[in-house]
């Protein structure tokens, strides 16, 4: 829909992927007055956009729905054990139907610009169409993985064949037989992408810059008794997804890692590796994310498993990373991706010896040779988790751009709110404990304290509410504090905001993004915030002569 557009609402949700969908159901369901804009022809965020071939859940999809209904629980059959798009996509509109949401969506409406009126303690919104409007509330469920970022090449816009980036692949068929094929990345979406395509194009070229550890996905069909079974544990499993740090049902090995055997060591990763999902990652021991001589060891174990399964040795060492660990950053889930390079016409370029110097009409031009193409995909990352709040002119109290306060990286109130910015809220915000997180739980975490913020203030009767700035600070403080014991610190990865195609992003300009204590501790943060009357925020009301700020707890 793109219906009309009132000049006021209370509160607009920016975006309608799985965030905003759970928020605006939130809203509804207490009749508030609210819209959601979104600046794709429909819903659905990371599901509409990303149609490329082998984009699916790493998360069991049963864990990656939502728990808020149990007759949307009893009545969504799970195809797979990991989903891919096409379902993903019909799943949420399943859900916006159902709960008729889709009369509060407005698409192809981009905020390009939000700007808060302080005597009015309003938001003053424009879209890019040049539309104005006004809210009390602005939520931005935006999206940590939405800004897709292209490499700095010479010669891009001159290439004569198919060129996109994977997020804007295209919506009709891609003619895939028969044609020449690079693709510039091994990431976590090109890992997907080469697996499910080696055996379907005519050559397909990679070129990598570094790799990137992966393991199994290890996919299956969810029968009809299989899927009954997990409707009647639903209970359990979300249970288990809220105690576990990664809020996935893989709950960590708690024995110690020196306190077992080695062979007792390699019996459980035997198991994991060929179990399905992140039980390699997330059941394993805690000492894989903190201790270095426990990291290498185990990393060498897996680095053992691809020399098995690559049959050229040279293109084998290739394909193991020697600048980072597994698991210190999230750790890519693959189908036949290392078996795609035994086969003939899949050739593996290192452009860290060979860089690229060049795009070419007919394809690339690398230090060493040109190579010819017929589609070439970008497969380069976004810029991840503050670039969806970047791309939007967001002016807070005082004339102050949020773009320029998180210029170094960002600094927020439980990853959820930022002073200077009244009556914002993040619902998946930097520093929440989404990002790091099987993201739809994190969701409903971040929304229900966001509703419950929400209800707190509008009982009380307040119009204005931000954090202080040193309850932020101490946040920010804690967030950072708990980069330091995760070997992930040194990552050359999205979650220390390493991106070298976006500036200021590049190697050793750590950007402390997520939080790294993981669910539970996160949620026993938030709810101590709300318990104690959401100590930390100044709620004001609007009203003549009542110009002070208002205690939390009043």
């Amino acid at each position: 829909m793109t219906g009309d557009i009132k000049p006021h609402y209370e509160a607009v949700v920016v975006g309608a992927g799985v965030s905003g969908i759970y928020q605006i159901k939130r809203l509804a369901d207490l009749g508030v007055d609210a819209l959601v804009l979104d600046a794709a022809p429909d819903l659905g965020g990371t599901w509409y956009w990303n149609r490329y071939p082998g984009a699916r859940f790493d998360s069991e999809s049963y864990t990656y729905g939502y728990s808020f209904s149990k007759e949307l629980l009893e009545e969504w059959h799970w195809k797979e054990r990991f989903s891919a798009q096409p379902e993903n996509l019909r799943y949420l509109n399943y859900v916006t139907d159902k709960f008729d949401l889709r009369k509060y969506m407005r698409f192809k409406r981009k905020l390009k610009a939000a700007e808060f009126d302080e005597a009015a303690h309003l938001w003053r919104l424009r879209l890019d169409d040049g539309q104005e409007l006004s809210c009390r509330f602005l939520i931005l469920a935006v999206g940590l993985l939405s800004i897709p970022t292209l490499p700095r090449l010479e010669g891009m816009e001159r290439f004569k064949g198919r060129s996109f980036h994977t997020f804007h692949w295209p919506h009709e068929p891609v003619e895939l037989a028969g044609k020449k094929v690079g693709i510039i990345g091994t990431g976590a979406t090109a890992i997907q992408i080469i697996g499910e395509i080696a055996d379907k194009v005519g050559e397909l070229t990679v070129f990598q810059r570094r790799p990137n550890w992966s393991a199994p996905l290890n996919n299956s069909p969810i029968s009809e008794a299989e899927m009954a079974d997990i409707r009647a544990r639903y209970d359990e499993i979300f249970a288990a997804c809220t105690r576990t740090p990664g809020g996935f049902e893989h709950e960590p090995d708690r024995r110690g890692f020196y306190e077992v055997t080695r062979e007792e060591r390699i019996a459980l990763w035997d198991k994991l590796y060929d179990e399905p999902g992140f039980g390699i990652w997330l059941s394993n021991f805690r000492e894989i994310f903190t201790d270095e001589a426990a990291n290498a060891e185990f990393s060498a174990y897996i680095a053992g498993r691809i020399r098995q399964r690559v049959k050229d040795p040279v293109t084998a060492e290739k394909l193991i990373p020697m600048d980072h660990g597994f698991g210190v950053q999230r750790v890519p889930l693959e189908t036949n991706y290392f078996e795609a390079y035994n086969r003939d016409n899949v050739h593996l370029v290192d452009i860290s010896e060979t860089p690229i110097e060049r795009v070419t009409e007919k394809g690339l031009r690398t230090s060493a040779r040109d190579y010819e193409l017929d589609i070439l995909v970008y497969s380069t990352g976004f810029d991840a988790i503050t670039g969806a709040f970047d791309s939007i002119d967001i002016t807070g109290a005082g004339g102050v751009k949020l773009a320029d306060e998180w210029r170094d990286g960002p600094s927020t109130f439980l990853g959820m709110m930022a002073h200077g910015f009244p009556n914002l809220l993040m619902p998946t915000g930097p520093q929440s404990g989404s990002a790091s997180t099987n993201f739809p739980r994190g969701i409903e975490n971040g929304v229900g304290w966001c509703m419950g913020l929400l209800e707190h203030i509008w009982r009380h009767g307040y119009t204005r509410a931000e954090p202080t700035a040193e309850a932020q600070a101490r946040w920010t403080a804690h967030v950072t504090k708990m980069y330091a014991i995760m070997l992930m610190r040194k990552a050359k990865s999205w979650f220390t905001g390493y991106n070298s195609n976006v500036p200021g992003h590049e190697y050793g300009k750590t950007r402390y993004l997520v939080y790294n204590g993981g669910t539970p501790k996160y949620v026993a943060a938030i709810s101590e915030v709300a318990q104690k009357g959401y100590e930390g925020i100044e709620f004001e009301r609007q009203a003549r002569g009542a110009e002070r700020p208002a205690s939390a707890a009043e």
